[in-house]
């Protein structure tokens, strides 16, 4: 982690100073791929605003404009790659979902732009979603990866429901298992052979290039 940047984008988010952030996260990626940004700025940026919020040294309204702001750069970098259809057919998809009553969501969207610059089809279905609903989802799709995301403490008997479930699919899906929920508490017990706890983009990328459990494409 680079805290000079770290906090220097910190402090636009803060400020909400679209602009500024987007130009400085832009300058950042003439010298770092993006994800190194993902991965050792722009998280831990956002980790740091969550730390002054829960010390009340700044408001709600606060951290709510800093992850407006911080949206809005993901959106700005999640350009992905352009696949022609007969190639995007035959790729390999990954659902990606927050678990009921979970509201974080921006780490969910790295990893959906993770997942598009290798080529797969994202499906990003964001936070807050019934395992009902999802799982209607995900039966239609069929995809190859389902990728759950929470936060706090209380949302692991819902991750651990919900992993239950898809473990259960016939077609075998593999599962990954993120948040800021993994860092902070022992969740060994959740992996199998096609279950897998990921603590950040870059153990993503080392689990895509060893080709466990069908993360990795056949194409990459």
């Amino acid at each position: 982690m680079n805290k000079k940047y770290t906090e220097e984008l910190a402090g636009y988010l803060l400020k909400g100073k679209e602009d500024e952030a987007v130009a400085f996260v832009d300058e950042l990626l003439t010298n770092y791929p993006k994800l190194y940004l993902f991965e050792d700025i722009i998280t831990p940026a956002m980790y740091h605003i969550g730390v002054l919020w829960e010390r009340n040294e700044i408001t709600v309204a606060d951290e709510h404009l800093a992850t407006a702001v911080c949206d809005f750069v993901l959106s700005r970098l999640d350009t992905g790659v352009y696949v022609d259809k007969a190639t995007k057919q035959k790729r390999k998809k990954v659902v990606l979902l927050g678990v009921e009553e979970e509201q974080h969501y921006l780490g969910l969207k790295m990893v959906a732009s993770f997942y598009r610059e290798k080529g797969w089809r994202v499906r990003y279905l964001g936070p807050n979603l019934p395992l009902d609903h999802a799982l209607n989802q995900i039966n239609q799709w069929k995809p190859d990866v389902i990728g759950i995301s929470a936060a706090l403490s209380y949302r692991l008997p819902m991750v651990k429901k919900m992993t239950e479930v898809f473990s259960q699919l016939k077609w075998n899906p593999a599962i990954i298992i993120g948040g800021r929920i993994v860092k902070k508490y022992d969740l060994s017990n959740f992996e199998t052979e096609r279950t897998h706890v990921i603590k950040g983009l870059n153990e993503l990328e080392e689990l895509h290039i060893k080709g466990k459990a069908g993360v990795m494409d056949e194409t990459s």
